[in-house]
């Protein structure tokens, strides 16, 4: 699958992906109009989406309701080396829900293929060529 980045004026970057576009900006402090997410919102985001896909599917499985789940993100930003120093998920479940489900949810939340992939990134590989 190939991924199709063009710049569309300013902090202005759009991704093509499947057919689909998905549009990003710079916040107004780093010279963008902020009218789109950020790249790493994206990649924040898609962690916790992703998270949130898993403990959905475990919840459907077991006709489980899904009304008052919610998956909240948080993390933690060190501001001298400008890097994350810790990703929180948290399910908020109803008291509907068991709380023998607790673990499984968490271990659902926690095969997400985002998350397995920042935890074993691949190798990157970046070069030039020219255009046709």
């Amino acid at each position: 699958m190939d991924i199709k980045v063009s710049f569309a004026g300013g902090k202005k970057i759009n991704a093509e992906v499947n057919g689909k576009t998905i549009y990003t900006d710079q916040p107004r402090d780093e010279g963008g109009e902020n009218t789109a997410p950020a790249p790493f919102d994206y990649l924040l985001a898609s962690l916790a989406t992703c998270a949130g896909y898993y403990v959905m599917s475990y919840l459907q499985a077991r006709d489980l309701p899904i009304e008052g789940v919610q998956v909240i993100q948080r993390h933690s930003w060190n501001e001298k080396s400008h890097r994350l120093e810790n990703i929180e998920l948290i399910i908020q479940v109803p008291a509907d829900i068991p709380e023998r489900h607790h673990r499984p949810l968490q271990r659902a939340a926690a095969s997400c293929s985002v998350k397995k992939l920042i935890q074993n990134p691949p190798p990157f590989e970046i070069r030039t060529e020219l255009a046709e």
